[in-house]
């Protein structure tokens, strides 16, 4: 299984850049997720590595060839690149059985059929669908449908599989069900995998690293939590983790011989001096639903919000408080229903108030509540 390596990669369609100058390192047995909005660069990014679509400009390596050049004017075919496909779509072929339709992929390698019955017999089991050999796709559940067409893509025991968006047709309990079945797969084949969607959730459970795109371009590639705990861009920040992470827009000042951010309004946050923060600086101060607390309100300290609604969702309580124009989102660690207008005092827990730069949306540094 092996590394993939997108070296200064562009896809180009007229004045429309879908992806820009993109170098990525996949590495062997990893699996990764490429996550953004529509329009980000993802599907584009995987059709690419996969020969469906060709760079404007670039290099790609697949196991330490190179399988596209622009400078060359190389590629390599899709049918020679060793990668499996899995789309949306689950394309079986309606006239075959289960067991046709694995070892589809196996007869055009001119495998001997000694060995396309024991392969194809070895994934079903993988995939939990030997007692379904015999039977027709349309005989077939979506979430049996979504593991034949794993199965078939895996049986040619492909270098790499490429899925793009494979789970978005199946219901909500489906979808659940199917992610910890690939997360149970990628533990036992160790397949190198890159796997396109727009589901953060999807993202988050399945990679062993998350590549961010928007706009065509490489936003942050980190480890799961990694990403979610220090998203080093504005851009990660909001679009990674749900409810969406709380953002406080203000300046950076001094007020009575304390340093802080002071938002519109007044209301004035003293922190932990960051060394690279100045006076007068334009910042946004983010926190998770999960790091903020709600204190008994103390008139020594200023933090004082009101209750604006409470959101029960069984095993969570989001309560959103105010004060003047500044709202949080806060994920309650006690089981209490507050009714609208109770005044609260909030605090943070140690170390969780990410800053960032207002005009380049930067990650500045993280910080605490003095």
């Amino acid at each position: 299984m092996p590394d993939i390596i997108l070296e200064n990669v562009t896809k180009r369609w007229g004045e429309v850049v879908a992806v820009n100058n993109l170098s990525l390192t996949i590495r062997d047995g990893s699996f990764i997720c490429l996550l953004g909005p529509s329009g980000c660069g993802k599907t584009t990014t995987l059709r690419m590595i996969a020969g469906l679509e060709e760079p404007t400009a670039g290099k790609i390596y697949i196991g330490g060839k190179l399988v596209f050049s622009s400078e060359e004017a190389f590629s390599v075919k899709p049918a020679d690149r060793d990668v499996g496909l899995v789309f949306q779509s689950y394309a079986l072929w309606p006239h075959m059985t289960v067991f046709a339709n694995i070892a589809f992929g196996l007869e055009m390698k001119k495998t001997p059929r000694s060995e396309i019955k024991k392969r194809v017999e070895h994934i079903a089991e993988l995939m939990a669908i030997e007692d379904l050999l015999e039977r027709y796709p349309s005989e077939l559940s979506g979430g049996q449908q979504q593991r034949v067409a794993l199965a078939r893509s895996l049986a040619p025991q492909p270098s790499c599989l490429l899925m793009d968006e494979p789970l978005s047709n199946l219901d909500a309990k489906l979808r659940v069900d199917m992610r910890t079945e690939l997360k149970r797969l990628h533990g036992e084949t160790k397949q190198t995998t890159i796997y396109v969607t727009h589901d953060q959730i999807e993202a988050l459970s399945l990679g062993t690293e998350v590549v961010v795109m928007n706009k065509g371009e490489l936003q942050q590639i980190d480890e799961p939590m990694e990403l979610y705990r220090t998203p080093k861009n504005i851009f990660v920040a909001e679009f990674v983790g749900t409810p969406t992470i709380n953002m406080i827009s203000g300046k950076i000042e001094e007020n009575d011989g304390r340093f802080g951010l002071k938002v519109e309004g007044g209301l004035f946050f003293p922190l932990k001096l960051l060394n690279n923060l100045k006076v007068g600086q334009g910042v946004i101060m983010a926190v998770r639903p999960e790091d903020v607390r709600l204190v008994k309100p103390d008139k020594d300290k200023p933090l004082v919000f009101t209750i604006y609604s409470t959101l029960p969702t069984g095993p969570d309580i989001f309560t959103t408080v105010y004060n003047n124009k500044v709202f949080l989102t806060v994920r309650q660690e006690e089981r209490v229903i507050y009714p609208m207008g109770t005044e609260v005092g909030i605090d943070f827990i140690e170390n969780s108030l990410l800053i960032y730069d207002s005009q380049t949306g930067a990650l500045l540094g993280r910080t605490s509540l003095v």
